[in-house]
């Protein structure tokens, strides 16, 4: 017997190497160039990387004296986020031409439900070249797209044709697809849980989805049970044009590297300022105290708290970070320090998902 479960048409729109690209369309000397957005400081980290760029293996997050490394003729741009805001401002004008139903991730992606659109049109597919086109005509950059029934398959299926290009993936398609994918493009998973799958014997789809649910929860815990269920093309998280900010953080990188747990207090003070600066400027208050070390081998670490009631405060978040500092000896020398709050005030409990053995895909929507 086969569970229902509703079918969406479900865009995901990412916008290809977006901080570079509008820095490159207002540049017009920076095109066709190799370039980097941010990390030009001796501790600088690179925000994003042209394609041109990429063909090196600069990439996002990177140090920028590895990325000098890896393209010496690399062109560092200061991030200009007005600047990319205000472009961001104008993508979500025409999404919102299409659909009410926008739920953005970042200035740059953004997932959009047009199972019913102001167009009346009943294809995803070209709603989403109709987003493409306006986008390119509206802004001069170009934007990748991916459409299926549920947002993990949409955000997926965006990267395939990458950089503008799009992929739909239909009802009927959707087991079939992951079944066949490498474990390592799934939403989701990370570099370490794509390791362990792999040392378990689940490099693709299929391997995952022969393995039970008890096998997967107990070896991923909670997200046991997301493997399971997005496997078999089950996901089914809706287009929220409100989303709740999940948590709230401040960091800093150091110009010199600092191994005295005196002089990181004195810094992490200094951040456990800000992020109250922050809760009280959103209204918000956090339970989860989560401190960010970053070693000067660039490992990172991270180690948290959950206390029974909100805090907010910089001194009720300082002891706790405090705690979590001397909680272990460091390794060696640190370059970055952050603090973060999360298990925030405006949550809402979630309902406990009973995971289902298929999907009925016999309703075949015009894709």
């Amino acid at each position: 017997m086969q569970d229902e479960m509703p079918i969406r048409k479900i865009i995901h729109v990412d916008m290809d190497a977006f901080y570079a690209s509008v820095e490159q369309l207002d540049n017009p000397e920076l095109r066709g160039k190799a370039i980097a957005v941010g990390g030009s400081s001796a501790r600088g980290v690179v925000s994003a990387a042209s394609y041109e760029a990429r063909k090196f293996g600069v990439r996002s997050a990177m140090s920028g004296a590895v990325a000098r490394k890896l393209c010496p003729q690399l062109i560092f741009v200061k991030t200009n986020f007005d600047r990319y805001k205000e472009v961001s401002k104008q993508i979500r004008t025409i999404f919102f031409e299409y659909t009410d139903l926008v739920e953005p991730l970042s200035l740059d992606e953004a997932y959009l439900d047009v199972t019913e659109n102001k167009k009346g049109n009943p294809s995803a597919t070209m709603i989403a070249t109709e987003i493409r086109k306006k986008i390119k005509e509206k802004t001069g950059l170009n934007a990748s797209a991916g459409i299926s029934m549920n947002k993990f398959v949409a955000k997926i299926a965006s990267d395939i044709n990458k950089p503008n290009g799009q992929k739909t993936i239909g009802p009927e398609d959707v087991v079939p697809f992951l079944e066949t994918l490498d474990v390592k493009k799934f939403y989701g998973v990370g570099k370490v849980t794509k390791e362990k799958m792999y040392r378990l014997g689940i490099f693709t789809g299929m391997d995952l989805k022969g393995k039970s649910i008890e096998f997967l929860e107990e070896n991923f815990g909670k997200s046991g049970g997301f493997y399971y269920n997005v496997v078999r093309g089950i996901h089914n998280s809706k287009v929220k044009p409100s989303r709740t900010q999940k948590s709230l953080a401040a960091e800093h990188t150091f110009s010199e590297n600092i191994s005295s747990e005196i002089f990181m207090l004195e810094r992490l003070e200094e951040i456990a300022a800000e992020v109250e600066k922050r809760l009280h400027k959103s209204k918000l208050a956090g339970k989860t105290v989560t401190l960010k070390i970053k070693y000067r081998d660039f490992t990172l670490q991270t180690r948290s708290k959950t206390l029974p009631l909100f805090i907010a405060s910089k001194e009720l978040i300082l002891d706790v970070v405090k705690e979590l500092l001397f909680q272990e000896k460091m390794k060696e020398s640190v370059r970055l320090l952050g603090i973060s709050i999360s298990n925030l005030n405006n949550e809402t409990p979630k309902k406990k998902q009973v995971p289902k053995e298929s999907i009925d895909v016999q309703l075949k929507l015009e894709f």
